[in-house]
């Protein structure tokens, strides 16, 4: 049994009583196992999905008054609140059903050209890399990925990398806010500078930063930001948004990739309206957002921050190994590497291991291949306390014991 680490937030600051297993029914996951993986496709509470399904009852009553007539203006009804919680302008923001769909609705409005290049790094998200390469095979743009080998010693590897990369004939630079795989707060702002100087449009991959980290993408001002509403936000999934900077919503460029009534009418008709779809998750969002303040707000996130980096950096401790960066570079959200006893660096052997966790411990936690080693991510929430990682460790320690790792 490991020593048990309980946080202590900023300024004193005590953790709510209900914090932890007692706030486990509020969502609609089994109650019995270890879920430590909020990043990946959410945990949507349940009072959130009785609100979407309000909003579905009320679409059915009468659908072609609510789709002709209300749906416009409760849609920006929702933009607003979601612009004020992120610090954007509402009429810079529009929805989509995800950051997959407002990337490549990014990618293809830029029509990139033969020759121009796309610069990103070893942390991109797998999708938006495959995304990317479909875009680049068809329009002959050059995709030039920097490696940022684990761990990082800090902001400046990134930086430094992206700066080296960086150069006239650069057309785009793609950086996550919140990097997947290692689980690593990218220097953004600082992305955006050295993009920016150099004449290249910046697009920020913010799946993971809405409810995880502080936001105010007006001061940021990069020229695209998306970002997913059902990760650590808890709504429903199909609610993503796209935030534009000054100078994109001036050139005016981008559409979305459903051309549909309101072709010709704007950025923000435009994307309000792409056919006959349930807009409930959308509209769901203002709720979300409130929830996520009833449950804490900027303490819970300072909470799990603090919850994921100790139970992270423990749980590293107890196998001789280490995170994926410094802790100032994670929020609630963390990787660390895992000895080389738990398998290859293959996508089969995480995904053994992974199974591992589970049969051995009920653990639900993301396992990846990631230069040469296996990194172990694990997300801390409301619904989570210290005996999580403890459990976590144990079950390591009993696959270790029984030869249950991963196979190549």
């Amino acid at each position: 049994m490991m020593a048990q680490h309980h946080p202590t937030l900023p300024n004193g600051i005590a953790p709510a009583p209900d914090w932890g297993k007692p706030m486990r029914p509020l969502w609609a996951f089994d109650p019995d196992m270890v879920f430590l993986n909020q990043g990946a496709f959410g945990a949507t509470l349940r009072s959130l999905l009785k609100v979407q399904t309000n909003w579905r009852t009320r679409m059915e009553l009468q659908t072609a008054r609510f789709f002709m007539g209300e749906l416009p203006g409760l849609i920006r009804a929702a933009v607003e609140t979601l612009a004020a919680f992120v610090g954007a302008d509402p009429e810079r923001t529009v929805m989509v059903e995800n950051v997959s769909s407002g990337i490549m609705a990014v990618l293809v409005s830029l029509d990139l050209k033969p020759g121009e290049r796309v610069v990103i790094t070893s942390h991109v998200y797998g999708a938006v890399r495959h995304a990317l390469c479909h875009v680049a095979a068809r329009t002959g743009a050059e995709i030039v990925e920097v490696a940022v080998p684990l761990p990082v010693t800090g902001p400046e590897d990134f930086l430094e990398a992206l700066g080296g990369a960086i150069n006239p004939r650069t057309r785009l630079v793609i950086v996550d806010h919140v990097a997947s795989p290692s689980a690593l707060i990218l220097p953004v702002a600082g992305s955006v500078a050295l993009a920016q100087a150099a004449g290249a449009v910046v697009l920020i991959d913010g799946a993971h930063a809405p409810g995880l980290i502080d936001l105010d993408l007006t001061a940021l001002d990069a020229d695209y930001y998306v970002g997913n509403c059902h990760k650590w936000l808890c709504n429903p999934k199909g609610a993503g948004f796209i935030v534009l900077g000054r100078a994109a919503a001036a050139e005016g460029r981008l559409q979305p990739l459903t051309i549909s009534h309101a072709y010709g009418q704007g950025f923000v008709a435009e994307f309000g309206k792409i056919g006959t779809r349930d807009p409930s998750a959308w509209l769901t969002v203002p709720d979300a957002i409130a929830a996520h303040a009833r449950l804490g707000g900027a303490t819970l996130r300072a909470r799990n921050a603090d919850l994921a980096r100790s139970g992270g950096a423990t749980i590293a401790a107890h196998l001789g190994t280490g995170l994926a960066g410094p802790a100032r570079m994670f929020a609630a959200m963390v990787s660390l590497r895992l000895p080389a006893r738990f398998g290859p660096a293959t996508p089969v052997a995480a995904a053994a291991l992974r199974e591992a966790l589970w049969q051995e411990g009920r653990i639900e936690a993301l396992v990846l291949p990631i230069e040469g080693a296996l990194w172990l991510r694990l997300c801390a929430f409301a619904y989570n306390d210290p005996a999580d990682f403890d459990a976590v460790a144990e079950a390591l320690d009993r696959i270790s014991a029984k030869g249950m790792v991963g196979a190549a």
